[in-house]
């Protein structure tokens, strides 16, 4: 088919293509800039783990090693899904009827679903902040709540740091909620 795709690289033009919604549109640039970003970052990430455990020989450094790849991997795959879930979607249904739509909202959905993804991730930062930490040698003491949003900041911090990764987990979730509901 001409107007088909091929893997994830050519999802988000096709995606970008065939969509109505200029929400959904949207959220296909910010999404596809948010994972070249999020993987730069993790590739980053795992080339300084490499250079601070060269000379250590296997066990936890492997596992380390490791899990930074599977946490790029839970952070891009839900920045991508609403694409990829669309793009498929319209792919399905052009092959079996050129006039085919999603069902109404179902893009508008998942564009809000992936914008709240990205937000789910730096609220899950600000609620894993420890109180204290040390940075370069120098023990730092995270901010106050301040401004505006001190109250949401405030609450954040309450959440216990081993509690954080339900906040975009939940975000996650909700992507798929919406595929399933409206599909």
């Amino acid at each position: 088919m001409a107007d088909d795709y091929g893997g994830i690289l050519g999802a988000f033009p096709y995606a970008f293509r065939r969509s109505d919604s200029r929400l959904f549109r949207s959220y296909v640039l910010v999404g596809g800039l948010a994972t070249v970003l999020l993987a730069l970052v993790c590739v980053l990430a795992v080339v300084v783990v490499f250079g601070q455990t060269a000379g250590a020989r296997g066990g936890n450094f492997t596992l380390s090693r490791s899990f930074i790849a599977l946490l790029g991997l839970l952070a891009v795959v839900p920045v991508v899904a609403p694409v990829l879930l669309a793009a498929r979607t319209r792919r399905r249904g052009v092959a079996e009827d050129d006039r085919f739509e999603p069902p109404r909202g179902y893009e508008p959905l998942l564009a809000v679903g992936g914008y709240l993804f990205l937000l789910s991730l730096y609220l899950g930062l600000v609620a894993s902040m420890p109180e204290t930490f040390t940075l370069d040698g120098e023990t730092v003491t995270r901010p106050e709540a301040s401004g505006l949003f001190a109250p949401v900041v405030a609450a954040l911090y309450a959440v216990p740091p081993t509690a954080s990764p339900l906040i975009p987990a939940g975000a996650a979730a909700l992507i798929v909620v919406i595929h399933r509901w409206l599909r």
